[in-house]
């Protein structure tokens, strides 16, 4: 039986849970001596440790156990390929400025912890608390147009009390130069997404992959230009990924392990029940692909592996929130 999701967790204090992980060296700010840089966080030993525990395990878990193509691609990527996979032009959050300070704020962010707040309100009428359910459940998939409307409807400010600008998209990729002449322009990776992907034709060619479909692996480390780093390591600017792309035939997505995971359970979150402010639902993974709220047997059977490798390794809350169809 999986743990019932709690509405918040009780007797963690984070302050002193993280100024104990600092005092220990778990982590550090990266270059403090010199300031520092929000985003960017040094290792120390016993997180070193438990990093390379964790990968070793991940590699176990997925790579070995599903005879999948590991490969380690570079970081610094040729615009033509994040152009190709729209990066360029998708890969964004949309901000806000604080018309005084200057300030650079996550849209997205500022309407959840304006809703939130405003939910705390135990007089809020019951009409603009679902108004207020909706908008911190949306938020992060709202467009630039609708949150204008809403910090406009509900006359939204800064943290700092300030006006705010209009929202508009802000592109996550760190971006520089290959070459002495400068005049090719590359990007810091986001993701590793790309270097499996285009190493599809190799892996199948060399009989690496001996068959399709298959999968291919990769751990590295990505890159975002987060607006606003925050909470210590939970939203950095430099982290590692392992990540896994399958290759399926498109009219098959069946799966041949699938009645091994089938009865896995899982706290899932569609997007309905999101619009209808209603809590998370503990299904079967079978259930789940039955009711096509995950479109089919493969995406159904790593769900349900990624659901084992997490609690294996610890984690004891897990929601599995969509937009749309998970496919």
């Amino acid at each position: 039986m999986r743990t019932a999701l709690p509405s918040k967790l009780e007797n963690l204090v984070r302050a002193e849970f993280e100024d104990t992980c600092r005092r220990r060296f778990f982590f550090g700010l990266a270059f403090d001596p010199y300031g520092g840089s929000a985003g960017l966080y040094d290792l120390g030993p016993p997180l070193c440790a438990m990093k390379a525990n964790l990968l070793s395990y991940w590699r176990q878990h997925f790579v070995l156990e599903e005879n999948m193509c590991e490969v380690d691609t570079t970081s610094l990527t040729p615009e033509e390929v994040f152009k190709a996979s729209g990066h360029v032009v998708r890969f964004n959050d949309v901000m806000v400025r604080d018309t005084v300070t200057g300030e650079c704020i996550r849209a997205d962010k500022l309407l959840e912890e304006y809703s939130e707040t405003r939910l705390k309100d135990a007089t809020l009428p019951i009409e603009t608390k679902q108004e207020m359910q909706t908008l911190r459940n949306r938020a992060a998939g709202m467009t630039p147009a609708e949150m204008k409307a809403v910090i406009e409807h509900h006359q939204v400010n800064s943290p700092k009390g300030n006006a705010l600008s209009e929202p508009f998209p802000f592109n996550l990729m760190f971006s520089t130069s290959i070459g002495p002449e400068g005049d090719r322009v590359g990007y810091m990776r986001p993701e590793l997404a790309q270097g499996i992907i285009l190493n599809f034709k190799r892996l199948l060619d060399s009989g690496n992959a001996q068959r399709m479909p298959f999968a291919g692996a990769c751990i590295g480390t990505a890159f975002r230009n987060e607006i606003a780093p925050r909470a210590n390591l939970i939203r950095v600017r430099e982290f590692t990924l392992a990540e896994i792309e399958h290759f399926v035939n498109p009219n098959d997505k069946s799966h041949e392990k699938f009645e091994s995971v089938r009865g896995t359970e899982f706290w899932a979150w569609p997007r309905e029940l999101q619009d209808a402010n209603a809590d998370p639902v503990l299904m079967t993974v079978g259930d789940a692909v039955a009711k096509k709220i995950i479109d089919n047997e493969t995406l159904g059977y790593f769900i349900a592996r990624t659901v084992l490798f997490l609690e294996a390794v610890g984690l004891r809350f897990l929601r599995f929130r969509n937009t749309s169809v998970m496919r």
